[in-house]
């Protein structure tokens, strides 16, 4: 769930961030983190949602910093171990887990998806074409795809999915034709990896991914810990959105306004695989500085460059992504990108293989320019 048009960017929830606590793991920072820490309290409103920003390489973290405030109303300071809804940040740890399964030789990703998993497209459509984004499948606005959390234990996924595939199974364009963004790729992505591996897919992740790691359920999982804060999401109250909210969410979501915030109640993705993931900027920064490492744990090196590797479309156009990432460049320097926004968050996680960086933002603030932010950030680090 991420911007790639102006529509989306007029649908996705506005908020704000405020005031300071870094918290730095090494007691200090390798650069400038005066400078560093301006620039992001310049972007904090005064009494709004918070921002966590982590910088690492392959050898640990470079800078670490939070601000703003986790709870608005109780005036919580946003710290680093609060864990914030990543949404769409998750289809990379998707995209990891496909290429982990082709390595076991458990899937085939230029197989077509029917192989795995009945659904009412082209039966032509590949696992690749799924996680790079060339299905032709179309991608209805996903903001009333959530249900509170308290209804997680009655949720039924599988019947929610089905609903979603009938009412939207006509496709755009016919398989590996067009580049065209599609959640519903990433959701059925999530049911191949369940065929593929016989396990459930948030299971599957937290075995392969999270506890390879040495990731703790309090710092990254795909429901809320009862033992790490959360913090809370929220929309602007002035804002376009909020205007808007009725036509593009379900009511049951909305909470109360504190102070010129609307409170967003806590929610659950329909389909955790594409954008289920609940966790800090820190437990992301791991990941990623896994992927930045000489010998990688998530993946081998085969799979490593093919999850960074661009893909094209049949008639051989790029796409402007790879098997997991966006591309983007930023004063002449390649960058690989993932965006996640919606339901009262926004965040980013970046790496640049020849800087040898990884970046992370995440804040509790849904309409957060995720984009500008991080680029303004780390060209402090990139310049070194």
């Amino acid at each position: 769930m991420e911007r790639h048009s102006s529509k989306r960017i007029l649908l996705l929830p506005l908020i704000g961030v405020l005031c300071m606590q870094p918290l730095l793991s090494h007691g200090d920072t390798r650069f400038g983190d005066n400078q560093v820490s301006a620039i992001v309290t310049a972007m904090a409103p005064g009494d709004g949602p918070g921002i966590q920003y982590v910088v690492v390489d392959k050898t640990g973290v470079v800078y670490e910093h939070s601000t703003g405030l986790a709870d608005v109303e109780n005036k919580t300071a946003m710290t680093l171990r609060h864990t914030m809804a990543a949404f769409s940040m998750t289809k990379t740890l998707t995209a990891i887990a496909i290429l982990q399964l082709a390595e076991q030789g458990k899937l085939d990703i230029d197989a077509p998806v029917a192989k795995y998993v009945k659904h009412p497209y082209d039966q032509e459509v590949t696992i690749r074409q799924l996680v790079n984004h060339t299905s032709g499948i179309a991608n209805p606005i996903p903001l009333r795809w959530v249900h509170l959390a308290k209804d997680q234990q009655s949720f039924n996924e599988h019947a929610a999915l089905q609903a979603v595939l009938a009412k939207n199974s006509k496709p755009n364009t016919p398989p590996g034709e067009k580049h065209g963004y599609s959640n519903i790729n990433y959701w059925l992505l999530g049911n191949v990896i369940e065929a593929a591996s016989g396990q459930d897919y948030s299971a599957y992740s937290r075995q392969n991914i999270f506890q390879r790691l040495r990731l703790s359920p309090d710092e990254i999982d795909f429901t809320y810990s009862a033992t790490s804060p959360h913090a809370k999401g929220y929309l602007a109250k002035y804002s376009f959105m909020n205007l808007v909210k009725g036509f593009v969410t379900n009511r049951e979501v909305w909470g109360n306004y504190e102070g010129n915030w609307l409170h967003i109640k806590d929610v659950y993705v329909n389909g955790p695989a594409f954008g289920g993931a609940i966790g800090t900027a820190r437990a992301f920064s791991v990941i990623l500085q896994d992927l930045l490492a000489d010998r990688p744990g998530l993946l081998n090196e085969i799979s490593k460059k093919l999850l960074f590797k661009p893909q094209k479309t049949r008639s051989g156009k790029e796409t402007g992504m790879t098997l997991g990432w966006h591309i983007g460049n930023i004063d002449g320097t390649r960058y690989y990108y993932k965006e996640g926004g919606g339901a009262g968050f926004h965040s980013e996680m970046r790496v640049y293989p020849s800087k040898g960086l990884a970046t992370v933002i995440m804040t509790n603030q849904t309409s957060f320019n995720s984009r500008s932010a991080l680029s303004k950030l780390d060209k402090a680090f990139l310049k070194q």
